[in-house]
């Protein structure tokens, strides 16, 4: 009877002890659980605040001048302005080209001073700086092919300042880029040319009737002093 009641009581505590460890196994999974939850969400708190601080990182740099180029692999002027014909790209690009003294794909900053008073709009050193920074997507301080051409798509787009030195090299240099072939121009500084004769001729028309009429008027005094002379002597 001993024996038996002896054994009941082990079979208790050993169920006790069972159920205890499956308790504490049960808690310290719980546990577990929580830890790698937080860790996951402190993983992702950080990865987020990482990609934020980039991002802050970056803006600082840029509006310091201090940001790396970011530059697209391919480039297709067509495709990308396809409200300008093949030929006014063209034309753009010769334009580009002419002005691209060093030959190294890029206008720089003097390469656009000597631009503008070629243009016939002359701009301090703060102003051309301003200039290419109105468009330069890269932050290498001058210009490349395709920022040269944002020049002319903001123009016609109304996105530029009226007093903004970029529509002044705008307005000096394409003329209307919106007509196919620019009145026939092989490209915009010929048509420059053929603007500025047309109304140098103009002018020059203008001045010749002015002068025209101001001979007629001086005829006209002498005739009638004449005849105011040839009267007096007959009425003498």
């Amino acid at each position: 009877m001993a024996s038996e009641e002896l054994a009941q009581k082990l079979q208790r505590r050993l169920q006790l002890e069972e159920s205890g460890a499956a308790a504490e196994a049960e808690a310290a999974g719980s546990e577990a659980a929580e830890v790698g939850a937080e860790a996951e969400r402190s993983c992702l708190t950080a990865s987020a605040g990482a990609e934020l601080s980039a991002k802050l990182c970056r803006r600082q740099d840029i509006n310091e001048g201090a940001a790396q180029p970011r530059r697209a692999a391919v480039f297709n002027p067509y495709t990308e302005f396809k409200e300008f014909s093949r030929r006014q790209i063209k034309d753009m690009e010769r334009m580009f080209r002419l002005y691209d003294s060093g030959r190294d794909g890029y206008i720089d900053l003097m390469e656009l001073k000597l631009m503008m008073e070629k243009l016939g709009a002359p701009q301090t050193h703060l102003g051309l700086k301003n200039m290419i920074k109105e468009v330069d997507e890269d932050f290498d301080g001058k210009l490349s092919f395709r920022e040269f051409l944002l020049i002319f798509h903001k123009a016609a787009a109304g996105e530029l300042e009226e007093d903004s030195g970029l529509l002044t090299l705008a307005k000096l240099s394409e003329i209307d880029v919106s007509i196919e072939g620019v009145k026939g121009a092989k490209n915009f500084f010929e048509a420059k040319a053929q603007a500025l004769s047309s109304a140098s001729k103009f002018e020059a028309e203008i001045k010749a009737e002015q002068d025209e009429r101001k001979r007629e008027e001086e005829e006209r005094k002498h005739r009638r002093a004449a005849f105011r002379e040839l009267k007096s002597a007959f009425t003498q």
